[in-house]
């Protein structure tokens, strides 16, 4: 007959989201020097208006990353 054993989680689900969060955070903050690089070299209008759009993004999820102290003690 198997016995199952309880082990510990390898990683707390709140361990994972903000790992996830983290990552998105830098990953649109350096898409937005990207779409700004390219404004610079290309003159593409749109490119800032991007750049500006992914520069927000990553300040929220910035935001949302510091509030999880808060509510995950």
């Amino acid at each position: 007959m198997m016995m199952w054993r309880e082990s510990k989680p390898a990683m707390k689900l709140i361990t994972a989201h903000r790992i996830l969060i983290a990552s998105a955070a830098v990953f649109f903050l350096f898409f937005s020097a990207w779409e700004l690089a390219r404004y610079f070299n290309r003159g593409e209008g749109w490119a800032a208006g991007r750049s500006l759009l992914y520069l927000v993004i990553a300040v929220g999820f910035s935001i949302y990353f510091k509030s999880l102290k808060r509510w995950y003690r």
